[in-house]
């Protein structure tokens, strides 16, 4: 007999699936969001030995980084990525800089194929490093103009008052 794997929903044995997300900043959600790369963070090892036993060593653990996180849209006229963009960086340089506005928490959410929210991930002190307004233009293909923003971060925890919803 197989373990449960939802504590609400002991009948379930499928994980979620990926394709059902938002992200929200300033309070709202963004819109024609495709993708949204994995939340990872990595804490370096340290070696150290002991002056008294110097054929082993031992792990400690370091500094905690969190990897960049990217968002890709479809384009549309909606200007928000290029918004937040430009205000850590614009054609004007360094005097069109937004020392206020440039850094914001955003929210993932993602939800079960009901449309019930499942988790929700705060991710603090986003901005954004790169931004690509266009893709590769090709008058020969047939593709969907993606628009794309790298969000480096401080760090990130998951809002543990979003619980498992009962599935009907």
């Amino acid at each position: 007999m197989a373990v449960p794997q939802f504590t609400v929903n002991v009948h379930r044995f499928d994980p979620y699936r990926n394709f059902k997300f938002r992200v929200k900043w300033d309070g709202k959600y963004v819109a024609g969001l495709s993708k949204c790369s994995a939340l990872k963070k990595t804490v370096e090892s340290t070696d150290w030995r002991e002056g008294g036993d110097p054929s082993s060593s031992r792990k400690l653990p370091g500094k905690t980084s969190y990897e960049a996180i990217t968002l890709d849209a479809g384009v549309t006229h909606d200007t928000t990525f290029e918004e937040w963009a430009n205000t850590v960086n614009d054609f004007q340089g360094d005097s069109g800089m937004s020392l206020k506005n440039f850094r914001k928490d955003i929210t993932i959410d993602v939800f079960n194929l009901a449309g019930q929210k499942v988790f929700s991930y705060n991710v603090y002190r986003c901005w954004v490093s790169e931004y690509q307004a266009l893709p590769e233009l090709d008058a020969s293909g047939n593709a969907v103009m993606i628009q794309t923003i790298k969000l480096e971060n401080e760090g990130w925890e998951r809002d543990t008052a979003v619980t498992e919803p009962t599935e009907t």
